[in-house]
């Protein structure tokens, strides 16, 4: 019965990392310089999962494996006046597509909303066994 709180709470842990990441895309949409402040600009991260706790993969759970940067070309916008722009007049912008963000940002929340609500049903029926014990 405390493997599902377990199962759960890690879980909540993963989706909380997911939905920060998501986050950091979201703030740094327009960004065109790294934090050397050569002009490059932010690539998307993404979070990849793993089966498994991370201090013991072989009990169940989930954990976050690593965050990955998107490899996916950046957007260019033609833009002569901005500071960042090439010779032709153009910008290169993070490879972030808003709609795409906040989609997996409505996943990542349902899908820890769904875990919240395990722990709570999982908390319930551990009551239950304990007054049918008492």
């Amino acid at each position: 019965m405390f493997d599902a709180l377990d199962i759960s709470g890690s879980a909540l842990v993963a989706q909380r990392a997911r939905l920060d990441t998501i986050a950091g895309n979201i703030a740094n949409l327009n960004t065109t310089r790294n934090a050397a402040g050569q002009v490059e600009p932010y690539r998307r991260r993404f979070a990849v999962f793993a089966p498994g706790r991370a201090d013991d993969p072989t009990q169940p759970g989930v954990h976050v494996r690593k965050i990955e940067m998107d490899r996916s070309p950046g957007r260019k916008v033609y833009d002569p006046g901005h500071p960042d722009a090439d010779a032709s007049g153009h910008v290169l912008y993070p490879n972030i597509d808003l709609a795409v963000e906040y989609v997996n940002a409505l996943e990542a929340s349902r899908a820890y909303e769904a875990n919240v609500t395990t722990m709570e049903v999982t908390k319930a029926m551990m009551a239950a066994s304990l007054r049918l014990l008492a």
